[in-house]
């Protein structure tokens, strides 16, 4: 039988609980009573309840019970609850036939209707079998694990530096500086059969005996920075030599490697030494990953030998850190999958395989108790191992190594019995003993090729006993471990005795109990709850030094592994499944993903976001499949984090390992993958993808996100990603379809579209880089459909993009001529641009009053131009400025000679083509030193502008905020900025930075604004993107998506969110000050200054795991709508102060209240249009209500009045500028565009600005 509760609001107070039994008899009864806050006993429920039909008394008077309806094999009951005084219901099942009682492992099941907020939201779902466990309603973030090392931990350098040089490590030190040559072939015997044949006398070293079969050759004594050794020398003549047996003797003593003779193997030392070899090596412990490449010839003579040097090894690994531990699971998942030798027939003793595994995991155990942040990688190499243990465990691995011997001798030798039983035989197992085994084997391998399989059947079977303790993944076993096996136990445990664990917690044996009655189940609801308590109840145990860890360990890896496999095994029945229970799945396997994993505080706000959303839709709320998107594709961003990870810190390690010991190719080449494979994301991965088509169809999403939309025509071309090519040039018009967009790569030249499953920020530099260029750019997340684009590579599409989907068809090389012929004016290319060089006009800093257009960039000319023009409730920061020419000013100060010079010869470099001297470059002009009169200067115009001196606080303080400024100065030297000055032929020596300096405001949340559409062209409708904490998330490359939403500006009190965040990861700082780029290419288009330089503040950003669940503007609506409101409105407002030329706005909110820290013209955003017919009239109207300077067109008389009168009027010449803002709107007009070429007069700036190719109007 199996049991599903839901609860469910009806309508105001009212909670409607639905029960479902399936597969029951016709006498099931609810046997009832409801649970009141701060109450333990269940109460007979009162009124306000609607009891159903057939409901009785006990004779007692202490329950009600309630018959269920039949209906097909299934029995349903609904109770409703209008009484907020009851807080849940308690219940039992009786099957009044059978007089059987269903019960919650000897306890009531209890279903809250009123859950805590944050709490897993098991309480609002149940679903049992007979008999089933209730999970507790404990918070999510009581399963927190913030171990995790970080970037700069797991990026350390791969070498460990011993802690003390050995003489071993000198002497090969001091022979490498000597003969100026590598030692090939190092190896370290500790000192407690191959032939071997006497040298040559020409290689036999001085005072050598040349015996029979060996040479004996004495030591001399040596000493070395103070440290006694003895050495001997012996040079090889030719390449002909395989190797070199020994042992050693002192006096009468020989001292041997066990019992086998000392073997140096020289056929490795031309692999080890090839070429590139060092770079093969690189993000690798690669000393360590060496020493077990020497020591696999021993390692392959058995597993107990393997477990030995493998325990040996621990402490190299330890010291080499977390590529340590990644080089130890390479090799040990190398072993496991049977890439390496097992056994090479070596007579190991019954109980040395599991004792050898036994130390080996003992270490593994240590690590885990003294090194928190490194227990993920343990688990994975304990995974990969196994427990060991005493005993006759050992000798049940050792059997099983041995019948596989023996049948793959047998199957080698062309099925020669007589080998499959000597091979058993010499090792001590007979016919008796294959009996004696759990899953007997009774067959002999007496067989015909189409045979084969009864054996293999048998040998798969068997294969159970050796997953039981070498595999560690073993449930039934690993349960066994920890409450205890007696003399009776039954099946492979059979005569092993082992006592339970202590400190297991309350009811722990019965819910494991539970967990291994239900394995089978066809419905595996129940079974994955089951599973999940347990790790939650065992994690505790985990985190602290308990007695037997290493069996908790184990056990916590098994019920892990059984989760992985109960929903692969419900994949089936999921296909017709709600999108609520798929959801309730998801949450499942993300709650397994979080307990596995060492930093899991993302994972747990995925998990409380899962829980969050199955509310929303259970509520009816309309929000809900939108809200659900938003933590699907955080939770699919999390699983490639993961996957980056592993696959950085695994992978280097895998294919040096690999190339080392001769691992074939294509397991190395999946190794990542396969690891990957073997834990809870690839089915999380599955789930997603199911849940996806179903959340984007409710939600109305399309399988397109827009962002450029443009039609287009090109060939089609797959890349991996778009960094890859970003500087490449295509000679063809060419669409793009790439797996990985960051948000900060450029357009390659000749691309008309990017289609990408990633999902960029509409506002990120690439996007808007995307709509400047006129690109199609576009997010697809139909994997289906971007399959099928990829399969038309190399074809001609045309490309036509709608709201939210985008048509395309094959059409022919003819037609896409056609299209690029007129889409090319004349034929002619884009003339290049051009930049005013800036002087330095003597001041070092200046305040806001004092910016103008020779000073500083339109950033800084903006923010003085808004303050006290913005209404009351809007507020720009103090600002000051270092103005352009400082940066070349300080250069030439004498103080900087040296600086200077540098630059200068890298300057020189980087004309020739050397694009590494940009990175040169910047780290040269850090060590700039800033001239006294530019710290006097700008101390005195912060601290009269009230903004702090960050002097005060100490001469550090004035250092930071000095590094800071050169960072930002510098950042005209990073590649992004260099090479698009270079795309667009502009002078990069022309190219000026002043640096904006503003008070950071602590803001709550960060928006940008469009005030026109960006993705619709739509004047319209703004368009805003808004993320918790700074707005560097939202303008630089940080993964995951803002909350984006569209507001029309006839209605500003009505914002319609678009889609909610999922980006993982907020930036807060304290009070702190921020120094930002201002060059004087900041909007000039078709170059787009704005965003290729970097702002820097002067202390660094905290990052937080971002909890939407908690955040007001995710989960409050009137909050919402408030806030997002006042953000348009304030786009708005400025976009009217510059005569409603579309802004692009960035600010932040801080305690409700508005900030602006910068605004400029929308680049790429629809300029005011001018229809082709309209006539004269329309045009001196149009100017008389927005321009406040005016122009002429050749061939044209206008006439421009002023205060009503005619202030101008001539067919050449401008009139005189008048005083106007710094930003005024543009009047473009396809008309205008063919009245000819006469220079058109500046729109932009006060008297005497610059205009760039945006200002002008023809």
């Amino acid at each position: 039988m199996y049991v599903q509760v839901d609860v469910k609001p009806s309508s105001g107070s009212m909670v409607e609980i639905e029960l479902v039994a399936t597969n029951t008899g016709s006498n099931l009864a609810l046997h009832w009573g409801a649970l009141q806050p701060g109450r333990s006993e269940w109460v007979v429920p009162p009124a306000g309840i609607r009891l159903p039909e057939g409901t009785i008394r006990t004779p007692d008077d202490a329950a009600l019970r309630t018959p269920f309806k039949n209906s097909g094999s299934n029995s349903t009951l609904k109770i409703e609850i209008d009484n907020q005084g009851l807080e849940s219901i308690e219940f039992v099942i009786v099957d009044e036939a059978q007089n059987k009682w269903f019960k919650n492992n000897g306890q009531n099941f209890q279903v809250h209707m009123r859950p805590p907020a944050g709490h897993h939201h098991q309480g609002q779902q149940h679903s049992a079998t007979a008999g089933s466990i209730g999970r507790k309603n404990r918070d999510v973030m009581q399963l927190l694990s913030k171990n995790a090392s970080t970037n700069d931990q797991v990026n350390k350098a791969a070498e460990a530096t011993p802690s003390k040089c050995t003489v071993l490590d000198l002497f090969i030190k001091s022979l490498q500086e000597k003969h100026g040559s590598q030692v090939l072939c190092k190896k370290v015997f500790k000192l407690g059969e191959k032939e071997i044949l006497a040298p040559p006398p020409g290689i036999v070293p001085a005072g050598s005996t040349l015996l029979e079969i060996a040479c004996e050759s004495p030591f001399s004594d040596a000493e070395l920075n103070g440290l006694h050794y003895q050495v001997l020398e012996i040079e090889l003549d030719d390449d002909s030599y395989k190797g070199m047996p020994f042992v050693l003797r002192s006096n009468q003593t020989w001292i041997k490697n066990s019992t086998s003779d000392f073997y140096l193997d020289f056929s490795r030392r031309t692999a080890k030494s090839s070429e590139g070899t060092s770079d093969d090596s690189k993000g690798t412990a690669k000393a360590l990953l060496e020493r077990i490449a020497d020591l696999e010839e021993d390692a392959q003579r058995s597993l107990m030998h393997r477990f030995n040097i493998a325990a040996d090894l621990v402490d190299q690994a330890k010291d080499a850190g977390q590529l340590g531990l990644a080089g130890l699971l390479v090799w040990m998942k190398f072993m496991a999958t049977r890439q390496l030798i097992w056994n090479k027939n070596y007579n190991v003793k019954p109980r040395e395989i599991s004792q050898a595994q036994d130390r080996f995991t003992d270490n593994l155990q240590s690590l885990y108790k003294m090194y928190p942040q490194h227990r993920e990688m343990l688990r994975m190499i304990m995974y990969t191992v196994g427990r060991g243990g005493q005993g006759d465990v050992g000798q049940r691995i050792r059997d099983e190594i041995l019948v596989i011997q023996a049948l793959m001798d047998y199957m080698n030798s062309d099925l020669d019995i007589k080998v499959y039983w000597d091979t058993l035989n010499k090792n001590g197992i007979t016919k008796e003993r294959l009996l004696s085994y759990d899953h007997p084997i009774h067959s002999e391998p007496n067989l015909k090729s189409e045979q084969k399989e009864g054996l293999l059947h048998d040998l798969t079977n068997y294969m159970r006993s050796l997953k039981a303790v070498h595999s560690g993944a073993d449930l039934e076993s690993a349960i066994g471990t920890c409450t205890g096996y007696t003399s009776e136990s039954q099946g492979f445990m059979v005569g092993v005795e082992v006592n339970p664990v202590k400190g297991l917690p309350s009811g722990f044996p019965e819910l494991l109990k539970f967990v291994l009655d239900h394995i089978e189940d066809k419905s595996v609801e129940s079974l994955v709850e089951g599973l999940l308590e347990a790790r939650a109840a065992l994690r505790p145990l985990l985190l602290s030094s308990t007695e037997r860890l290493k069996d908790l360990i184990f056990l916590d890896i098994a019920l892990d592994s059984t989760v992985r496999t109960a929903i692969e095994r419900s994949f089936e029945n999921l296909n017709n499944a709600s999108s609520e229970k798929i959801m309730y799945f998801i949450s499942l396997v993300v709650e397994n993903l979080a307990l596995s994993t060492d930093d899991n505080e993302n994972l747990l706000c995925c998990l409380k976001g899962w829980n969050h959303a199955l509310e929303m839709s259970k509520h009816s709320d309309d929000q809900w499949a939108l809200y659900a998107k938003a933590f699907l594709d955080r939770t699919r961003l999390a699983l490639a984090t993961k996957g980056e990870e592993y696959h950085d810190i695994l992978q280097p390690s895998a294919e040096y390992l690999g190339s080392l010991l001769g691992i074939e190719q294509w397991t190395v080449n999946i190794f990542t993958e396969e690891i990957i494979r073997s834990g809870s994301a690839a089915s999380l991965s599955l789930l997603l993808n199911r849940l996806d088509p179903v959340l984007r169809n409710v939600a109305n999403l399309g399988s397109w996100q827009i962002i450029s939309p443009v039609d287009v025509a090109g060939y089609v071309v797959v890349v991996d990603q778009l960094l890859t090519v970003q500087h490449k040039s295509y000679d063809k018009p060419t669409i793009l379809v790439v797996e990985g967009v960051k948000g900060e790569e450029e357009i390659p030249d000749g691309v008309v579209a990017v289609l990408t499953p990633d999902m960029p920020d509409v506002l990120s530099h690439v996007s808007v880089r995307a709509r400047n260029s006129k690109v199609l750019f576009a997010t697809c997340f139909d994997p289906k459909i971007l399959s099928e684009l990829e399969q038309n590579e190399g074809k001609v599409l045309s490309l036509k993009p709608a709201s939210v989907d985008i048509s395309y068809r094959e059409i022919p090389e003819s037609e896409l001529l056609v299209s690029s012929s007129i889409d090319t004016v004349d034929g002619q290319k884009a003339p290049s641009l051009s930049l005013a060089k800036k002087q330095f006009l003597g001041k070092y800093a200046i305040s806001a009053e004092e910016f103008s257009d020779e000073m500083v960039g339109a950033k800084s000319r903006n923010i003085a131009y808004l303050n006290g023009k913005v209404p009351s409730w809007v507020s720009v920061p103090t600002s000051v400025a270092l103005p352009f020419g400082t940066f070349e000013t300080v250069l030439s100060d004498k103080i900087n000679k040296e600086v200077s010079q540098k630059v200068k010869i890298l300057t020189e470099k980087l004309d020739q083509g050397e694009l590494g001297a940009l990175s040169e470059i910047r780290n040269v002009l850090l060590n700039l030193t800033a001239p006294t009169y530019l710290v006097s200067e700008l101390k005195e115009k912060m601290q009269s502008s009230g903004m702090p001196w960050p002097g005060d606080e100490g001469e550090q303080r004035w250092e930071q905020a000095w590094t800071a400024i050169k960072k930002v100065l510098a950042s005209k030297w990073n590649e992004r900025a260099y090479l698009s000055t270079r795309k667009v032929k502009l002078d990069h020596s022309n190219l000026s930075m002043a640096v904006l300096v503003q008070q950071i405001v602590s803001a709550d949340y960060a928006f940008v604004i469009h005030t026109t559409n960006p993705s619709s062209g739509e004047r319209s409708e703004i368009y805003a993107e808004v993320v918790k904490g700074l707005g560097e998330t939202l303008v630089g490359a940080y993964p995951g998506r803002a909350m984006s939403f569209v507001c029309s500006k006839n209605n500003l009190e009505s914002p319609k969110v678009l889609g909610y965040p999922s980006k993982p990861i907020g930036l807060f700082i304290q009070k702190s000050i921020i120094f930002r780029s201002d060059s004087n290419g900041e909007d000039l288009e078709g170059y787009a200054g704005a965003g290729l330089y970097d702002s820097v503040p002067m202390d660094k950003e905290e990052q937080v795991v971002l909890d939407y669940t908690t955040d007001p503007l995710v989960t409050d609506c009137s909050f919402r709508t408030s806030t997002l409101s006042s953000i348009a409105r304030a786009g708005y407002d400025i976009e009217q102060l510059y005569g409603g030329s579309p802004q692009d706005i960035e600010g932040v909110v801080k305690d409700g209240k508005i900030y602006i820290v910068q605004t400029r013209p929308q680049i790429g955003g629809e300029e005011l249009e001018v229809d082709e017919l309209l006539d004269l009239q329309q045009l001196r109207r149009h100017i008389l209500d927005h321009l406040r300077v005016y122009l002429v067109v050749v061939g044209v008389v206008v006439e421009v009045r002023r205060d009503g009168c005619v202030v101008g009027d001539t067919t050449h010449a401008a009139a005189a500028p008048l005083d106007c803002s710094p930003n005024i709107p543009i009047l473009s007009s396809p008309a205008a565009a063919r009245l000819g070429s006469h220079p058109a007069a500046a729109l932009g700036g006060e008297a005497g600005c610059e205009s760039s190719s945006r200002d002008a109007v023809h």
